[in-house]
């Protein structure tokens, strides 16, 4: 099979897959055509965990960031241990950050604001693209992206098509994963018909949001062809078409060759 899956959001190094994990990335994906894979840091242990994971197989890439549900209590030299590892050669973006509103007994608004901010100015410290998640805060996100205006990608897109475009005119990208399949998805699927097809990136969020037929299952790289199917459907063109956009719209924006050696 050619190599056209690039999923540029997963957390390989969630417990779900201690069982099968050296499995799954030895062996399984990159025969079910699985070109690169994005692993997204959440805390800081994640985020040496996500290193560790680019050293021990080729086609993995790393981010590394404070997701906002684990922003509350961080070490005084969060920042800084943040800024070691984005010195590492294959960890390419700073992510997974953002914004969370649906939990805040997690972390209070204004610590993830802060949070936010101080990872979206080491960005631009850095030349490094952000991914960003955004849960029911979309004003707040849209506004501080506004002020720093980031390179990078709002993954797993909820947002309005309105919002899309605004995220667009700041030359970002729109993730978008299993929702995209969902039969509720209206929105979803409203803004993957409409945006430029090289604005659109592919992802998982595995182990989570797997996509039909698997909904409710554990997700992994290889099922981001059922996303390329359906987006493919909602716009006319096929998989293989959607799949090869967004792979090289995602080497583009990283930074990274797309093509397995």
């Amino acid at each position: 099979m050619k190599a056209l899956i690039f999923d540029t959001h997963a957390h390989y190094d969630d417990e779900q897959f201690d069982t099968d994990r050296e499995e799954l990335l030895g062996q399984v994906l990159p025969q079910k055509g699985v070109c690169r894979v994005l692993n997204m840091g959440a805390d800081l242990a994640g985020c040496r965990d996500t290193l560790a994971l680019t050293r021990a197989y080729d086609y993995i890439y790393g981010a590394v960031g404070i997701h906002p549900e684990c922003a509350k209590e961080l070490p005084a030299d969060w920042l800084s241990q943040l800024r070691s590892l984005l010195k590492e050669e294959k960890i390419v973006a700073v992510g997974e950050i953002g914004l969370d509103y649906h939990w805040l007994e997690e972390c209070p608004k204004d610590r993830q604001k802060e949070v936010f901010e101080a990872q979206l100015a080491l960005s631009k410290e850095l030349s490094l693209p952000v991914a960003v998640h955004d849960r029911e805060a979309h004003g707040d996100t849209l506004a501080l992206l506004k002020k720093f205006r980031p390179k990078g990608v709002v993954h797993c897109f909820s947002g309005s098509l309105e919002m899309a475009r605004e995220v667009l005119k700041l030359d970002m990208y729109l993730g978008f994963g299993g929702v995209v399949t969902f039969k509720n998805a209206r929105h979803a699927q409203e803004v993957v018909r409409e945006i430029p097809l090289e604005r659109l990136l592919l992802e998982t969020d595995a182990p989570y949001m797997s996509p039909e037929p698997y909904r409710g299952k554990r997700n992994d790289s290889s099922l981001i062809y059922y996303v390329a199917e359906k987006i493919g459907e909602l716009r006319d063109i096929s998989p293989e078409m959607v799949l090869k956009a967004a792979r090289d719209n995602a080497g583009r924006l990283f930074g990274i060759p797309t093509e397995r050696n």
